[in-house]
């Protein structure tokens, strides 16, 4: 089980960071601190493009990897014996 609780860190650290990238990708929406460092000029009004829409999806997909990975070491810690 040891290979298997270092293999699932191993993956929570790579998702995280790639999580942590893909968020910072995105386009700010207003009102935030995006506004801030002038994100809010540059934002288009409610059309998001396809590049937007793509990069969300990723982003729900790697967030996703990341909570599996999370639950599986959370039941191998609860299980172990």
């Amino acid at each position: 089980m040891d290979a298997v609780r270092i293999a699932l860190q191993v993956i929570v650290v790579i998702t995280g960071l790639i999580l942590t990238l893909l968020i910072l990708m995105h386009k700010g929406k207003g009102g935030g601190i995006s506004d801030m460092f002038g994100g809010g000029m540059t934002a288009s009004l409610g059309s998001s493009s396809v590049a937007e829409r793509n990069l969300t999806r990723f982003t729900v997909v790697v967030a996703l990897l990341w909570f599996v990975a999370i639950v599986g070491m959370g039941l191998i810690d609860r299980f172990d014996v």
